[in-house]
């Protein structure tokens, strides 16, 4: 499935005409209209509601610790800063997650067809249900960060928020923006937890390789199983015995035994047209969805934690950089929320990583415990194939009306549109929201009044997110946590998205807790796989969710022998052990790299220090050129200007340094190689994008030479091997670099190819002005890394280009025995305005792999202070 880009496509080509006769005129329009929203770092500002007075310090980063009486003050005080770094950003995202993107940037196509997915989600809805059965105190901190940024956007017009308002108004209606309200927070957990949902692209992934294939066995090698005899789970079979002894629970949802698995083609027939349109069309209108978070390879993160017995000071380490889309302003906003005095009644004293429109940290520390966060990857979703006639779909062999409502998208300076949502009760049909026509998903009339089956399908999706949840809780929970009970404790209120949570306390423990609301799959032998690996036939009920996984069950850890934790997307246990969570995951080369660079330091009797978790983030070893240059030396190549690329990989160590020319050489020898094995075979919308499962699926037939896979289709009478398929990638990767580099192929860099290229995501689109991209879109950075690699800068090898997609959204690493000598580093900066000196005064930085001091304490925050601004009732 491709890679839908944060950028809306067709971005306002209005606009360009007139941003350049606006905005151009003179230098001193421009920087009146860029500089008028910068809001003030220091002075004193009154902010009604407030219950006494709050100081807010801010470094030379414009990284602000917040101070305050009470909690209310606290997210109060948290909501109006981030609105003034942040608002249009904030503004943009409850746009999109409310499906409203239209009204902001009016009759722009792609704004149209996110919203109508989103709408048919129903992402708000499900906040405003969710809003309902929070506690109280959750609703009174999201209600005070509401009004903290309803305070400061009172009174002021939309050009003094943000620029973007204005080069906005040119095209399209801009009134004041509206109140935030509570639920926007909310609904941004949605749009989280929907980029971090697990394994749908691997579900109808094998759907749509089937159509091209229509063999299942040969499909199932292109999903191999998760290779533990490599890459080890997070825990391992004593930690999983353990776990399952304490907390029983059953290992529902392995795979169907062989007569329903060997049946599958009797459902994902290649000849029934309308089964692969309603697959395409479902996968159409996922990747109409806009990326807020992240999508696509690359996705996930490392983290690890270190016990104080192997580190220099005694106390446990802990490291965490979380691997998403990379765009400007960054996903993160940095915060410290402390209370004068500590106490039950304001319990928070905690730093970290936010999002612009949450209040509370999301990632960080407080005095007594830090916590880092990757994807777990469990299977949360789940393609149901409905078949549907009229207002009815088939369930066990009856018909059961389908649930609708009707929704009206409105367009700035466009006609309304009118969005028909159908659902079942799997959850809301997809398939056919952007194209009725095509799918047939029009209601079938049926013979006098009868329903009438219909020869094609539909697609609806079961998502464990749409049941509305409290999640919201979680993050208060563990901004206060102390402890392994405080963390397991929050947990049970972090239902999605499902991701693992290692911590570390100041009293010296380090530990594991995966949380998430798992659907629990019976085993059905039936006409496809029962455990979420393939879409499900929606009219038989032996298919529908049982339940959720009991929280008590979910894996944990808590001070192993080993004295360390690595969890980085891959397995979280043996296959087999404990609850059944997921069959797809990340292959786990990251997590393996991370284990053998923490056991060499503890073999060599090094103790783990700051730096150390720090170059260990950096690392660009390639476990790809590990499996694969061993066989590509293998291959005769006589022609010497051919073979001058192949003579880079002879003595590489593997690392993909930016200026490193055999890291630019095998990057492309790995797209040739993935093209010309799969593309015979393969449609575009399964395209290998050469992420860790593809490695996988390449190391997995590397010993079989004659397999049918090396077999390029396209050739007539002849039948390609293995070594010849490796000959002609490194010749054709020899001839594509000549192009892009030059001859010297010794000269190659890496980082010339691998750049990253930061863009807004509305104004940052290649219609736009170059003037306006300019301003709002730092100029790229070459990297080094790549996929799989710990320094995880994902690129996409079916895409044509080499370009960064995703990678460390931030880097930071926690010193438990003194929380000032902790580290950090986002992507970007702290503020979204582009004119700020901080916009992206961080970039640099961060793409040379260095960070900054993180103070914590309230002398060192007083210390390294630069501005104090002073909120009084």
């Amino acid at each position: 499935m491709p890679h839908r880009n944060v950028i809306l496509r067709r971005s306002l080509v209005t606009v360009a005409v007139l941003v350049v006769l606006a905005l151009v005129a003179t230098v001193v329009a421009v920087v009146v209209v860029t500089r008028r929203p910068l809001p003030s770092a220091g002075g004193e500002e009154t902010i009604p509601g407030l219950s006494g007075t709050v100081r807010v310090v801010r470094d030379a980063q414009g990284v602000p610790d917040i101070y305050a009486s009470t909690p209310e003050d606290l997210f109060q005080a948290q909501g109006y800063v981030q609105a003034q770094d942040r608002f249009f950003e904030m503004d943009y995202r409850r746009h999109v997650t409310s499906g409203r993107l239209a009204e902001l940037v009016g009759d722009n196509p792609d704004a149209i067809e996110a919203d109508k997915v989103i709408r048919t989600f129903g992402w708000r809805h499900v906040a405003e249900a969710e809003w309902e059965i929070l506690d109280a105190p959750t609703k009174s901190y999201l209600t005070a960060y509401a009004d903290g940024v309803n305070a400061y956007l009172d009174g002021r017009a939309p050009g003094d928020i943000a620029f973007e308002y204005t080069v906005l108004g040119l095209q399209v209606d801009v009134d004041a923006p509206e109140k935030w309200d509570p639920i926007d927070s909310l609904a941004w957990l949605k749009a989280m937890a929907w980029d971090l949902r697990g394994n749908y692209d691997d579900e109808l992934g094998r759907a749509q390789a089937f159509a091209s294939i229509g063999d299942v066995a040969r499909v199932n090698e292109l999903f191999p199983v998760y290779p533990e005899e490599l890459n080890p789970p997070i825990l391992d079979a004593d930690q999983a015995s353990a776990n399952l002894a304490a907390n029983p629970a059953p290992a529902l949802g392995e795979t169907a035994d062989g007569a329903g698995a060997s049946s599958t083609a009797s459902l994902y027939d290649p000849e029934d047209a309308g089964l692969a349109l309603a697959v395409d069309s479902a996968a159409r209108a996922i990747d109409a969805v806009p990326v807020l978070v992240g999508d696509g390879e690359g996705i996930g993160s490392n983290s690890w934690v270190v016990s104080g017995a192997l580190t220099d000071t005694g106390s446990p380490l802990l490291a965490n950089d979380p691997h998403l889309s990379l765009g400007v302003p960054s996903i993160w906003s940095q915060v410290g929320l402390h209370c004068l005095t500590t106490s039950a009644a304001c319990p928070f004293d905690v730093s970290g990583f936010s999002f612009a429109g949450f209040p509370g940290v999301i990632i960080g520390h407080n005095a007594s415990l830090a916590w880092g966060i990757t994807n777990l990857g469990a299977d949360v979703t789940d393609f149901f194939l409905e078949r549907t006639s009229g207002a009815t779909y088939e369930v066990d062999g009856a018909w059961v009306d389908l649930t609708t409502r009707t929704e009206t998208i409105k367009v700035n300076g466009g006609e309304d549109i009118e969005l028909v949502i159908r659902s079942t009760g799997h959850g809301p049909i997809v398939s056919g929201v952007l194209d009725l026509d095509e799918t047939g998903s029009t209601p079938v009339t049926g013979v006098d009044g009868e329903p009438v089956r219909r020869s094609s399908y539909e697609v609806s999706l079961g998502w464990t997110a749409l049941t509305p949840g409290l999640t919201a809780q979680a993050i208060f929970a563990m901004d206060t946590s102390a402890s392994a009970q405080d963390i397991k404790a929050a947990a049970e209120y972090f239902e999605v998205p499902s991701q693992n949570i290692i911590f570390a306390t100041v009293d010296g423990h380090i530990g594991y807790q995966a949380p998430g609301r798992i659907p629990v799959r019976d085993e059905v032998s039936g006409a496809v796989p029962s455990d979420g690996t393939w879409p499900r036939p929606g009219w038989d009920s032996r298919y529908d969710w049982q339940g959720w996984v009991d929280p008590a069950a979910m894996p944990s850890v808590l001070d192993p022998v080993e004295g360390f934790i690595v969890a980085a997307n891959q397995a979280v246990g043996p296959a087999g052990a404990g609850p059944f969570l997921a069959l797809d995951w990340d292959y786990g080369y990251r997590s393996e790299r991370i284990r053998d660079l923490l056991e060499t330091e503890i073999e060599a009797g090094r103790p783990i220090s700051v730096a150390a978790m720090a170059r260990i983030q950096n690392d660009t070893f390639n476990p790809y050129a590990e499996v694969l240059v061993p066989t590509l030396l293998e291959q005769t190549i006589t022609n010497t200007f051919d073979r001058a690329g192949q003579d880079l990989l002879v003595g590489w160590d593997y690392s993909q340094d930016a200026d490193s020319a055999p890291a630019a050489y095998f990057a492309a020898v790995w797209v040739e190689l993935l093209s010309l094995t799969f593309d015979d075979e393969l449609s575009d919308a399964s395209a290998p994008d050469g992420g860790s499962r593809w490695l996988e699926v390449v190391r997995t037939h590397l010993d079989d030479p004659t397999s049918l896979w090396w077999d390029d289709r396209r050739t007539v009478n002849v039948v390609e091997t293995r070594d010849e398929i490796f000959t002609q990638a490194l010749v054709k990767a020899r001839e594509q670099l000549t192009k892009k580099l030059g001859r010297k192929a010794d000269e190659w860099e890496w980082g010339k190819l691998h750049r990253l290229a930061l863009q807004h995501p509305v104004l940052g689109g290649s219609s736009i002005p170059g003037v306006v991209r300019g301003f709002v879109n730092p100029s790229p950075v070459e990297m080094g890394g790549g996929s799989s690699i710990i320094n995880a800068t994902g690129w996409d090898a079916s895409s044509g280009s080499y370009d960064v997609t995703s990678g460390p959204s931030m880097r930071m690493v926690v010193d438990l025995a003194d929380l000032d000598r902790s580290t950090w580093v986002v992507v970007t900066g702290t503020s979204g305005h582009p004119a700020s000196s901080h916009y992206a005064d961080q970039l640099d930085r961060w793409a040379a792999g260095e960070t900054y001091s993180w103070q914590f304490t309230e002398k060192a925050v007083t210390a390294a202070g630069k501005d104090t601004l002073t909120l009084t009732p």
